[in-house]
């Protein structure tokens, strides 16, 4: 049984490295030139005990989740690949932050349902792809703690907030929401049992919290639609297996009005990265014509503002952040994450 597994997981990486070397071929050669220097930029900023951190030194669960997420997407793995090293080093820093409860970080690490839900998705795509017994038992066993720690964290409503429901006051928040559903779905694509209930839960918060005109509220108490939260939504819809309802299709216009590149709303929201994180993925996944023009517009305008470093500076988190999810936009089309998969 062991060696079938270990034959379908090489098997699945050369038929993704395939597709990788296709995309590589037809990307402009100074958009393959900024994602090096990005890579090449974070592979020197982790630490020697395996993490990635934010200014501040804040954040380091989900900065290291964010960065080794984007050095998967080259191709790399824990044991192939120019960045195996510090891929690895990665995944024994998140294995070491798992909680006896399942949480992912520390209790007093800010707004830590972020980095506990880029964990699950980052150790998921690992765990796709680790061929050790061992490590892969650490990293099931991990994944399965994260999973049962979500369904405790979750909200009276079916959110999440920065912190879990007991330790926040039943307080939600609809960023950390997407992050909660996004890592909960790359968990069960890679074989981890994620009770239904609570994507459906989640599906009802994000409902409730969508005004008439598509927007999603920044929470279910209110706060106005947010752009950024509203691309988001939409890529923890598709994850969560939705694809053509009538609430989807409103999100998705209001996206269109508000975050496609050169509209109206840069002068509108404040989460640009955030934002086109997410709807990068939507639009990946969405007519093959849209993301053709989508991603030449927005990498244009993402390698025009790269600093000679490779990373880019601007936003009040920190380069490690910026880059991370620049460099990840940069690469969707390489297909080694299943989780950002069509």
């Amino acid at each position: 049984m062991q060696k079938v597994l270990t034959f379908l997981l090489v098997f699945g990486w050369l038929c993704l490295s395939d597709a990788g070397i296709l995309s590589a071929k037809n990307r402009d050669p100074k958009v393959q030139k900024a994602i090096t220097n990005a890579l090449e930029y974070l592979a020197r900023e982790q630490r020697r005990q395996g993490y990635w951190e934010a200014n501040g030194g804040q954040y380091r669960v989900a900065m290291t989740a964010l960065a080794g997420n984007a050095l998967l997407a080259e191709g790399s793995t824990t044991t192939r690949g120019k960045y195996a090293k510090n891929i690895k080093n990665a995944v024994d820093y998140l294995l070491e932050m798992s909680q006896p409860n399942g949480l992912i970080g520390y209790k007093n690490d800010y707004h830590y349902t972020y980095g506990h839900g880029y964990s699950m998705v980052f150790l998921s795509q690992v765990y796709g792809e680790e061929e050790d017994s061992v490590r892969r038992k650490e990293l099931k066993t991990a994944l399965m703690k994260a999973v049962g720690f979500c369904a405790s964290a979750q909200t009276t409503r079916g959110g999440w907030g920065y912190v879990s429901a007991k330790d926040g006051n039943d307080f939600d928040e609809g960023s950390t929401c997407i992050t909660q559903v996004q890592g909960l779905r790359a968990c069960r694509n890679a074989g981890i049992p994620v009770d239904k209930k609570i994507i459906d839960r989640a599906k009802k918060y994000i409902a409730d919290c969508t005004t008439p005109e598509g927007g999603v509220q920044y929470s279910i108490r209110g706060g106005g639609a947010r752009p950024a939260i509203t691309a988001a939504a939409c890529a923890a819809l598709f994850n969560a297996g939705e694809y053509d309802s009538d609430q989807l299709k409103n999100m998705l216009e209001y996206s269109r009005k508000n975050i496609w590149p050169g509209g109206s709303t840069n002068r509108y929201f404040g989460h640009w990265h955030y934002a086109h994180f997410y709807y990068a993925q939507v639009m990946y996944r969405g007519d093959t014509k849209n993301w053709e023009k989508y991603i030449k517009d927005i990498g244009q305008q993402i390698i025009r503002k790269q600093s000679a470093s490779g990373a880019w500076m601007e936003g009040h988190v920190g380069p490690v952040y910026t880059t991370a999810i620049n460099a990840t936009i940069l690469q969707l089309d390489n297909g080694y994450l299943p989780i950002y998969q069509k």
